[in-house]
């Protein structure tokens, strides 16, 4: 049977008038969903028992259970969920001043490979559907009693490399029925998928899209991201040009600093030369050591140079804000290490 959650409105509004309801009883499911956040079809009392029982036969309510929850010392909490078919995935939970942001897997696995991650060298298992996609946000709702005010798609997996299902949990996750979190509250992390950087530009969805860039020439991305060697950095600046010039969005960079790698001077110097003129942002994030992991983070000294360097030369960067790394919840961290049951 088919998970409920994974409808957007519209294709609800489709499903039951295909089971001769009538389609404003999709507007009173969503906000059970995801106002009321129920975990039965029972627990729906605005809905007849006949409806209700007629969807207890057609569709399944994926609730995941928590194997394991960890509480790091800066109060990120990191989540193992049983996704209920022998496989889980981490779902990780960030406090900021502006409130409560989430990072979501989207896939049990990656198949990017790249060489900072901790989720490489791993078998991919499969992609996550876009119900188990929002399904994460709804868990740690109801485990915290929180409010959830940003999203960000920088889990286990290449967002981009599940599209249909990613872009289905942000229509899901927007939707003012629905979890009602705003677009430019949502950010989407590629490692570089270029045919479809252009495919969501077209979707008019007023998300952040996220580039994981890590290097300024082919040589060193290559090294550090096989993605590079289909997209090249030529190719992918390009996609990434003609994506703001249809959208008019900021994109922002990501740049993770590896020590004697990619953080020298002349880096941030060819960092500079590739992104002039656009409209952009830079994230620079410590490098986080993983496990049989060839990269170290630099040393504080190294990134607020390059931050400097960047500043001075007109590219806005910030440093991320490093959370989570005492329960391995930070940047690069997430895997499937212990994951399968």
């Amino acid at each position: 049977m088919k998970n409920i959650k994974d409808y957007d409105l519209k294709e609800l509004k489709e499903e039951l008038t295909n089971i001769g309801e009538k389609p404003f009883r999709a507007e009173q499911i969503f906000k059970w969903l995801y106002q009321e956040k129920v975990k039965t079809f029972d627990e729906m009392t605005n809905l007849s028992l006949d409806l209700r029982e007629k969807l207890k036969q057609n569709y399944t309510m994926c609730n995941f259970n928590i194997l394991k929850k960890q509480k790091s010392k800066d109060g990120t909490i990191k989540y193992l969920f049983d996704v209920l078919d022998t496989n889980a995935i981490e779902t990780v939970l960030m406090s900021y001043h502006h409130g409560y942001s989430i990072c979501l897997s989207s896939q049990i696995g990656c198949k990017m490979g790249c060489k900072f991650c901790a989720s490489t060298g791993i078998n991919f298992e499969r992609n996550l559907t876009s119900g188990e996609i929002v399904e994460q946000i709804l868990a740690v709702e109801q485990d915290t009693g929180i409010r959830i005010s940003n999203v960000v798609f920088m889990g286990i997996g290449e967002p981009l490399d599940n599209y249909e299902n990613v872009v289905n949990a942000i229509h899901i996750i927007n939707n003012q029925k629905g979890l009602n979190i705003g677009a430019r509250h949502i950010s989407v992390s590629t490692s570089g998928l270029v045919p479809k950087i252009y495919q969501l530009a077209e979707e008019n969805i007023q998300c952040t899209l996220s580039i994981s860039l890590h290097a300024t020439n082919n040589e060193k991305r290559s090294s550090m991201m096989p993605v590079n060697q289909a997209y090249p950095i030529e190719t992918l600046m390009q996609a990434c040009k003609d994506y703001m010039e249809k959208t008019h969005r900021r994109i922002s960079f990501e740049y993770a600093l590896a020590k004697e790698s990619n953080d020298h001077l002349a880096d941030a110097k060819e960092l500079v030369k590739l992104l002039k003129g656009m409209l952009c942002h830079v994230n620079l994030i410590p490098i986080n050591k993983i496990e049989n992991g060839s990269f170290s983070k630099s040393s504080n000294e190294s990134i607020m140079k390059f931050r400097d360097y960047l500043n001075d030369h007109g590219i806005v960067a910030t440093i991320r804000r490093e959370l989570g790394s005492d329960i391995e919840a930070a940047c690069g961290q997430l895997r499937r290490k212990n994951l399968k049951k």
